[in-house]
C-alpha cells in the first residue's frame, strides 16, 4: 500500500502526517481541501524561499517578509501599518491612520487618580532592534523604557513588544515583555491587549466558533442616522444600514464575548478574493483570572482583538494594582496572526474556518514555543509537569468517592480555594481531567503554586492545601486528591444545576425589535440586547414565585433577579419567593442554604424565612459585584458561594417560604444571576442519603 506525505502548517515543529490510499480515499471532501490549501501554500512559500526571510529598514518603517506574506512596522514605534498577502496590497484598514491598524495597547491608572476608565495608552516604542535574523527567522523587538522624569506621565513599565517571522510561515508571532522595577511607583492596570484593524470594504464574514459565526454590519451603521444609540452605550439598533439585511438588528461588541478556555481561533474572511485573517492563542497561561474568565474577541470594525489582561465580566476586582516597591515582569503572548486563502471555487466560509481550526491545533500542540528569542519565554526543557488524579467525596450522594470527570484542574499563585479567579500578576495552567479523574499538566513555568479545582455538578472550589514547588524539567505526581464540597447534611430540595451559569434558568426571547439574528434558535439564547426588560413584561405587578415540587427551573425560575423599571427613570427592587413543604421540623437543628451566584452588579441579596415583613433580614450579602454580565449579555461572572445557618426555630412544619430580596437599584443593569440553591436538612445520625423521609422531602 503506497502512502505520502504532506507538511501540515508552519509550525517551527515542522510535523508530517502520513496516510494510506484507501484512508485518503474515505476522508471527507472538506478535509481533502483543507491539505490542498495547506500543500499549497507550502508549495508556494517553497518556491520564494531560496533567498529566505528579507529584513528591510528603512528610515521610519521596517519591513520583514518570507514570500508569502509582506508586513510593515512603523519605526522605532512597532505598529503593524501595512500586511501584503495573497494579491492584497494592504489587509489592514488603509483609510485609518497608521497608528491605529495594527497595535498593543493598555489602560491604567496612578493610584489616588478617579478616572472613570484610566489612561489609554495605544503602546509605541522609542528604540528598535533586530534581536535574531537568519534564514529561518527574523525577531524584532520594540521598547518604551521608563525613568523617573516620567511619573503621572507614562505607566511605570518597561514594555519590550516583539514580532516575530519564521520563513515558510503563514503569517507572524506577536509577544510582549512587561517588568516594573522595585524601586518605581504604584500604579493599577486595568487592561492590555492587541488590536488590529482590517478594511472594511473586504472583510466582512467573522467566526468565532463553529456556531457563532455570521456576516456582519459595517462600522458606518453605527454612525448617527445609520444607527440608534441603546441604553448600554455599546449597543446601537440598526434603524438605516448600507446593507438592508440588517435592519433591526442590535449590534454590540460584548455578543461576542468567549471564556479563555474556548478562546483558541477567531477572525474574519474576505470572500473577494477569498482570504482569512486569524487570531489564534496557543496558550492561557498568561491570561488574567483563569479559564472561565470572559473576554471581547472579534466584533464590528472589522477588528480582531486579543485580550491579556480586562475587568470585563469582573469588575474592579480583576484591576491589577501594583504596589510601591513591588518587582514585577511578565511574559504576554505569543500569539499567532495567521492567514490563509483558496484556492479552489467552493464555499470558501467554511474552507478557510475549518483549515484556521486545524493551524490552531498545530499550534497549540507546538506550545511551549521553542523559537522566541526573549530569556523570559521559557522553552519546554525549562519547565515542568504535575500529574496527579482528583476524587469528589460527598457521603449524601454516594458512599464511594466520585471520579472528577470534567474537573477544572489548574495551577495558580498560592492563594484561598478560589482565588485564581481574581489572580492577574502570575501565570496558570489548568487542564480537564479525564472522566475518572486523572489529570496531567505540562509546560509548567518554574514557581510556587497551589492546585485548584472546580467540578460541575458539585458547588464550591478546590485548593490543594500543599504548595507545588515546580522547577526546570521537573515531574510532581500529587497523588489522589479529594474535594469534599461543602455539605452539612442531606438534600431537601434543590433549583438549578451548579455549574457556574445561569444558562439552565427561563431565558425569554428577546424583544423582536432588538435582536441579533446569530442567536435566534441559537443554545446561546443569552446572547440579546435589552433581556433584563422582559422581567418587568413577565411580571408586571408581583414578583416570581417558584414552588418547589410543582415548578420547573427550566421553565419558571427567571434567568436574572433583575430592576423593575417604575418610571420616570427610577427602579425598584424584587424579591422572589421559594415555597416548599416540610413535613417535620427539628427545631433545635439548623438547617443550611446554600447559594451559589453566577454573577452580581451593584446588588445587596437579602434572605428571610416565614416573615417578609422582618427589619433585620436572616442573612445580607451586603453590596456586591461589579461584575456588569447582564448589560454585556454574559450569563456568568464571578462565581460567589453563600451559606445560610437557618435555625430549626424558624421553620414550619408544612408550608414554609424563602424571600430572595435584591435591593440597591438605580439603573436597569443592576441583578444578580443565580447558578444553584439548596436547602439541606441537618446531619442525620446515620447519615443518611439524599431525601431522607425523616426529613419530609417534598
Amino acid at each position: 500500500m503506497s502512502t505520502f506525505h504532506v507538511r501540515l502548517g508552519w509550525a517551527p515543529t515542522g510535523n508530517v502526517f502520513w496516510a494510506s490510499e484507501s484512508t485518503c480515499h474515505c476522508l471527507a471532501k472538506l478535509c481533502t481541501i483543507i491539505l490542498f490549501i495547506q500543500a499549497m501554500n507550502f508549495l508556494a512559500a517553497a518556491q520564494n524561499s531560496t533567498s529566505g526571510l528579507q529584513l528591510h529598514i528603512r528610515d521610519k518603517e521596517v519591513v520583514v517578509e518570507n514570500g508569502i506574506l509582506q508586513m510593515t512596522l512603523s519605526k522605532p514605534g512597532g505598529v503593524v501599518t501595512g500586511l501584503q498577502y495573497n494579491g492584497v496590497d494592504n489587509l489592514l484598514e488603509v483609510l485609518n491612520e497608521a497608528p491605529n491598524r495594527g497595535y498593543w495597547d493598555l489602560v491604567w491608572t496612578a493610584p489616588g487618580i478617579t478616572r472613570k476608565k484610566g489612561a489609554f495608552d495605544r503602546i509605541e516604542g522609542t528604540n528598535f532592534s533586530v534581536i535574531v535574523e537568519t534564514e529561518d527567522q527574523i525577531e524584532l523587538s520594540f521598547t518604551r523604557m521608563w525613568d523617573p522624569s516620567l511619573e503621572g506621565k507614562l505607566v511605570p513599565l518597561n514594555i519590550d513588544i516583539r514580532f516575530v517571522m519564521l520563513r515558510n510561515s503563514s503569517g507572524f508571532y506577536t509577544y510582549a515583555i512587561y517588568e516594573h522595577l522595585k524601586e518605581w511607583p504604584a500604579f493599577n492596570l486595568t487592561n492590555t491587549r492587541t488590536v488590529f484593524k482590517l478594511r472594511k470594504e473586504k472583510f466582512h464574514y467573522m467566526a468565532i466558533s463553529d456556531k457563532r459565526q455570521r456576516y456582519m454590519p459595517l462600522p458606518d451603521d453605527r454612525l448617527q442616522g445609520r444607527g440608534q444609540a441603546l441604553a448600554y452605550p455599546e449597543a446601537v439598533l440598526l434603524v438605516n444600514p448600507v446593507e438592508p439585511q440588517f435592519k433591526g438588528e442590535v449590534d454590540d461588541k460584548y455578543l461576542y464575548s468567549i471564556e479563555n478556555k474556548e478562546n483558541r481561533v477567531h477572525g474574519w474572511i474576505s470572500t473577494e478574493p477569498p482570504v482569512g485573517f486569524w487570531q489564534i492563542t496557543p496558550s492561557q497561561e498568561f491570561k488574567s483570572g483563569g479559564p472561565f474568565k470572559q473576554c471581547l474577541t472579534s466584533h464590528v470594525g472589522p477588528t480582531t482583538l486579543a485580550i491579556f489582561h480586562s475587568t470585563h465580566y469582573s469588575g474592579a476586582e480583576l484591576i491589577i494594582e501594583f504596589k510601591p516597591s513591588e518587582p514585577w515582569k511578565k511574559v504576554l503572548g505569543p500569539i499567532f496572526i495567521y492567514l490563509n486563502s483558496l484556492v479552489t471555487e467552493d464555499d470558501p466560509l467554511q474552507q478557510l474556518w475549518e483549515d484556521a481550526k486545524q493551524q490552531m491545533k498545530t499550534e497549540v500542540q507546538s506550545w511551549p514555543y521553542d523559537f522566541p528569542s526573549s530569556e523570559d519565554f521559557l522553552s519546554s526543557d525549562q519547565r515542568g509537569t504535575v500529574t496527579g488524579r482528583l476524587l469528589v467525596r460527598d457521603g449524601y450522594i454516594n458512599t464511594e468517592d466520585i471520579f472528577g470527570d470534567g474537573t477544572q484542574v489548574g495551577l495558580a499563585a498560592p492563594g484561598d480555594a478560589g482565588s485564581w479567579q481574581l489572580e492577574c500578576k502570575g501565570y496558570q495552567f489548568w487542564t480537564k481531567a479525564n472522566d475518572k479523574g486523572f489529570f496531567s499538566i505540562s509546560g509548567i513555568r518554574p514557581g510556587i503554586y497551589n492546585v485548584y479545582a472546580w467540578v460541575p455538578g458539585f458547588i464550591g472550589d478546590y485548593r490543594h492545601d500543599a504548595e507545588v514547588i515546580i522547577t526546570p524539567g521537573c515531574n510532581v505526581d500529587v497523588g489522589t486528591l479529594v474535594y469534599e464540597p461543602p455539605r452539612s447534611g442531606p438534600t431537601f430540595w434543590e433549583i438549578g444545576i451548579p455549574d457556574r451559569t445561569a444558562a439552565e434558568f427561563y431565558i425569554p426571547d428577546p424583544n423582536p425589535n432588538h435582536i441579533n439574528k446569530l442567536y435566534v434558535n441559537h443554545t446561546d439564547r443569552f446572547r440579546q440586547y435589552g433581556l433584563w426588560e422582559r422581567y418587568a413584561e413577565l411580571y408586571p405587578y408581583n414578583d416570581l414565585v417558584y414552588t418547589v415540587g410543582v415548578n420547573d427551573y427550566r421553565k419558571d425560575f427567571y434567568f436574572a433577579q433583575v430592576t423593575r423599571k417604575t418610571g420616570n427613570n427610577t427602579y425598584q427592587g424584587s424579591t422572589w419567593q421559594i415555597r416548599f413543604t416540610l413535613d417535620t421540623v427539628g427545631k433545635n437543628n439548623t438547617y443550611t442554604l446554600r447559594i451559589a451566584l453566577a454573577t452580581a452588579h451593584v446588588s445587596e441579596l437579602q434572605v428571610r424565612i416565614n416573615d417578609l415583613e422582618a427589619s433585620n433580614p436572616l442573612f445580607s450579602t451586603g453590596q456586591i459585584g461589579n461584575d456588569n454580565t447582564i448589560a454585556r449579555h454574559g450569563i456568568h461572572g464571578l462565581y460567589r458561594l453563600y451559606t445560610v445557618d437557618i435555625p430549626g426555630a424558624q421553620l414550619l412544619e408544612g408550608n414554609n417560604t424563602i424571600f430572595l430580596t435584591r435591593a440597591l437599584s438605580i439603573s436597569p443593569f443592576q441583578g444578580i444571576m443565580y447558578d444553584y440553591i439548596r436547602l439541606e436538612g441537618p446531619a442525620s445520625s446515620n447519615n443518611e442519603s439524599l431525601g431522607s423521609s425523616s426529613w419530609g422531602y417534598k
